[in-house]
């Protein structure tokens, strides 16, 4: 018998708003978009974490970033797989432009050393 070890999504949570930046950034999204979001995000915790371009690229050490292109937005969710099979998702954006910009890596890398630094 093939156990299927389940993986969760969680949401990384500012400790001093008690805000989740992904999450709301998410709930912005018209309709459409956010449900072609949630399907990704989906595809990511069944996949354990790692998927394959075009859908994520390694951008630093453990973290990753999940690529969801609809029409001519293309969303960004940096994240990272943690301990206890969970994926944390550490911070969202619209992309504008060919390279990821360094500022958005840069809140990603934050979010990451909170969280590591925390345990």
């Amino acid at each position: 018998m093939i156990y299927n070890e389940e993986y969760k999504i969680k949401f990384y949570k500012d400790s001093l708003s008690g805000r989740e930046p992904v999450a709301d950034y998410i709930c912005r999204l018209e309709e459409r978009e956010r449900n072609k979001v949630n399907k990704y995000l989906e595809f990511l915790r069944l996949s354990r974490g790692y998927l394959d371009e075009p859908y994520s690229r390694h951008l630093q050490g453990k973290i990753r970033e999940l690529r969801v292109d609809f029409n001519n937005n293309y969303h960004r969710i940096i994240y990272f797989t943690y301990f206890n099979k969970t994926i944390i998702l550490l911070h969202a954006f619209l992309k504008k432009s060919q390279k990821t910009p360094s500022k958005e890596k840069e809140i990603a890398w934050s979010r990451y050393l909170n969280i590591i630094n925390e345990n």
